[in-house]
């Protein structure tokens, strides 16, 4: 059975009358008579009742008509969503998350590819630090992501989101707890809670940067691999951290925030593999750019991490 013996015998259904049907289908009369006939032969029963003066669909026929019609709607539905795909307007956007930035800048993110792409659904991977994404994404796991620069492989591009300063996170009782601003000088002896050295975190290293700036090296008193669970160990009184400072957007008692004006800044972009040139991806960066989620950078292109 072949496709157009389908479309063929649902003109004559929906015309009753062949030479209405064959008009509508831009083909001779004769060759749509056979081709019903042939159905008929392969299917083992008879379609239509046929007089000088009507057309009409037998109980087969009423039965077959049905299925056809189903049939037909699969396929033309299919043949819509590859065009939607193809033109990157339907599909699943994967997308590789780092702890803080689900927080403040997920929600932002989501609602644009919700209005400016309603076909396209956002398959979320949370918890993912640089390192991981980079990973995933030239492995393919992933098609975007929200990290946290410089990345270290070749191959991958990203363009900044936010620029955010890090902020100090305390228990409620703490010393310095009620202080607006607390210098970096201060937090020498702290024990900090920090991320997994093994995790290779872009936030622990401005952490690094930022004591060594001041004189000393942070004492680390417990390792994590996630922001909420540090926040809550600080909250535990098991320490004190240094963190985006989007990290305020967690609802958790039992800790209050610093500006520490001389500790560092952290960036935030989006990042895909260089060689994507999918129109999925295109509408996205299309769609974020009018909608200013990027930072502006002069006009420059987007770069490559590492030329070459």
């Amino acid at each position: 059975m072949e496709l157009r013996h389908l479309r063929y015998f649902v003109a004559v259904a929906e015309t009753r009358h062949f030479g209405r049907a064959a008009k509508q289908l831009n083909m001779a009369q004769p060759p749509l008579s056979q081709a019903i006939r042939q159905l008929e032969a392969e299917l083992g029963a008879e379609l239509f009742t046929r007089t000088t003066r009507q057309v009409q669909l037998t109980p087969a026929g009423a039965a077959f008509r049905d299925d056809a019609l189903r049939i037909l709607k699969s396929l033309d539905d299919a043949a819509r969503r590859v065009r939607r795909v193809a033109e990157g307007c339907h599909g699943v956007l994967r997308l590789g998350l780092t702890g803080s930035a689900s927080y403040r800048h997920l929600p932002r993110l989501a609602h644009i590819v919700q209005r400016e792409l309603p076909g396209v659904e956002l398959e979320i991977h949370s918890d993912m630090l640089t390192a991981a994404q980079e990973k995933a994404l030239l492995q393919n796991s992933i098609d975007v992501g929200l990290l946290r620069p410089p990345t270290r492989e070749d191959g991958i591009v990203h363009r900044t989101v936010a620029r955010e300063p890090l902020v100090l996170v305390l228990p409620v009782d703490h010393p310095l707890a009620g202080e607006p601003e607390v210098s970096m000088a201060r937090l020498r002896g702290e024990r900090f809670i920090m991320y997994a050295a093994a995790l290779r975190s872009v936030v622990n290293d401005a952490v690094v940067r930022s004591c060594l700036a001041a004189g000393f090296y942070p004492q680390c008193a417990h390792e994590i691999g996630e922001a909420s669970i540090q926040v809550a160990l600080v909250a535990a009184g098991l320490g004190v951290a240094l963190a985006p400072a989007s990290v305020q957007s967690i609802p958790l008692e039992g800790v209050v925030f610093a500006a520490v004006p001389d500790a560092a800044t952290v960036e935030l972009a989006l990042a895909w593999r260089a060689d994507d040139d999918s129109p999925l991806l295109r509408n996205l960066l299309t769609a974020l750019a009018a909608n200013d989620v990027f930072i502006s950078r002069d006009d420059e292109e987007v770069r490559e991490d590492h030329a070459g």
